[in-house]
């Protein structure tokens, strides 16, 4: 047995064999490759990133952090992930290539395996928007470190082009999106609660998942079941109110495929709309069809927020626009991970381009007290190519086809 005093501060234990990742070993050598050619152009010998999502994105691994921290170094030759001991040898196994384990015998454990895999490297970039302050410092403290640079803005340009291999996983997300959506109105009914109508529709992505893809990890799957007064926000979670006639309801759900975030979303109502309820709505759905038709190779982020806004100021609607009108496909979940300079606001003039995977999701909020007052939302996923775009959301939208009968 090891000594108090010799303890390791990490070591490397390879228990059992690799799994099957998301990804071919070819498309995880193309981005590697592509992130060297980003360190040479900024001068750095290694990376050390630190988020979820670029972990997963050039490793295969998706950490669960729980309070410690993770890393993955990359150098000229390797691609190394630093998990914690007590996740045990499942990173090495869903790792590309290597793996280190740090203990918790003494403070600052993980940033020595990190200065031990960075070696004598003098300028290293990180991730400025999820490194820490505290954090920072402590890499310079103990690795040593000379000269820090943010290498995360060009990270994120990188993955918001997708390969062939990651449209193929989120085609196959859009489809179990679907498969939720219709688990979720068929559970639709008078005294049902938000939950019962939740858990109906997560259970059928689970299982469909499961069928799709026999060697991922099953994790993050969820529903946002909205309804009544609940409905006025996106991010609204479940609750336990009982569904009524004449609700206005919002149905979304977000199968999670190996890190992969898909989306649908829709306005239904139970039973049938007011005339105010069903403008709003129509007015929404039109927004959402002029914004479907906006989207292709060579159009601007900008620009095409600029038309749907000019459209909802043109039916006094304009001050309701909840949110912006999309955003990028990709690595990203509720609490992790967002390709930001690929979403659909005033202030992103990133230019759309093959291989590009974007939402079109217009949102209305009226307030309570107002005329059809509640959160009115669509949203579909589409693939730029290069002649145009690709819808992959299957599940109808609008009044003709999601009143429910009460």
């Amino acid at each position: 047995m090891t000594p108090i005093g010799e303890r390791p501060t990490h070591f490397t234990r390879h228990n059992g064999a690799k799994a099957p990742l998301p990804f071919s070993t070819a498309e995880y050598d193309r981005r590697l490759k592509g992130l060297r050619t980003l360190m040479d152009g900024l001068g750095v010998e290694a990376v050390l990133f630190t988020s979820m999502h670029n972990i997963a994105y050039y490793s295969g691994f998706l950490y669960c952090s729980f309070g410690r921290p993770f890393g993955c170094v990359v150098t000229r030759d390797k691609c190394t992930t630093v998990s914690a001991n007590i996740d045990g040898g499942q990173p090495w196994r869903r790792s590309v290539d290597e793996n280190v384990i740090y203990t918790d015998w003494q403070r600052n454990n993980f940033w020595r395996a990190v200065k031990e895999l960075i070696g004598a490297a003098g300028k290293i970039g990180i991730e400025g928007d999820h490194l820490t302050l505290q954090a920072r410092d402590t890499l310079a403290e103990v690795g040593g470190i000379k000269e820090i640079v943010d290498i995360a803005p060009a990270a994120m340009r990188q993955r918001m082009v997708k390969s062939p291999e990651e449209i193929a996983l989120i085609r196959e997300g859009a489809r179990v999106a679907d498969i939720g959506g219709a688990a979720i109105r068929d559970a639709i009914r008078v005294g049902a609660r938000e939950i019962d109508v939740a858990i109906a529709g997560r259970d059928a992505m689970e299982l469909a998942i499961a069928d799709a893809f026999p060697d991922s990890e099953m994790r993050d799957t969820w529903v946002w079941f909205q309804s009544g007064l609940n409905t006025d926000g996106a991010h609204n979670p479940v609750t336990m109110r009982k569904l009524e006639a004449g609700d206005l309801l919002s149905l979304n759900t977000f199968p999670m495929i190996s890190g992969y975030y898909t989306a649908l979303e829709r306005t239904l109502t139970l039973g049938e709309p007011d005339k105010d309820t069903l403008r709003l709505w129509e007015a929404n759905v039109a927004a959402h069809e002029l914004g479907l038709s906006l989207i292709k190779p060579g159009a601007r982020c900008d620009r095409i927020c600029d038309e749907i806004n000019r459209f909802f100021q043109e039916h006094r609607l304009l001050d309701y626009r909840s949110f912006g009108y999309g955003h990028s496909f990709g690595v990203l979940s509720h609490y992790y991970g967002r390709e930001a300079g690929l979403e659909l606001r005033e202030d992103i003039d990133t230019v759309l381009e093959p291989g590009m995977v974007v939402s079109m999701e217009p949102m209305l909020w009226v307030p309570e007290g107002t005329p059809g007052a509640g959160g009115y939302r669509e949203h579909d996923i589409l693939v730029i190519g290069a002649d145009g775009a690709e819808n992959i959301t299957g599940f109808p939208y609008g009044p003709g086809h999601n009143i429910v009968s009460v």
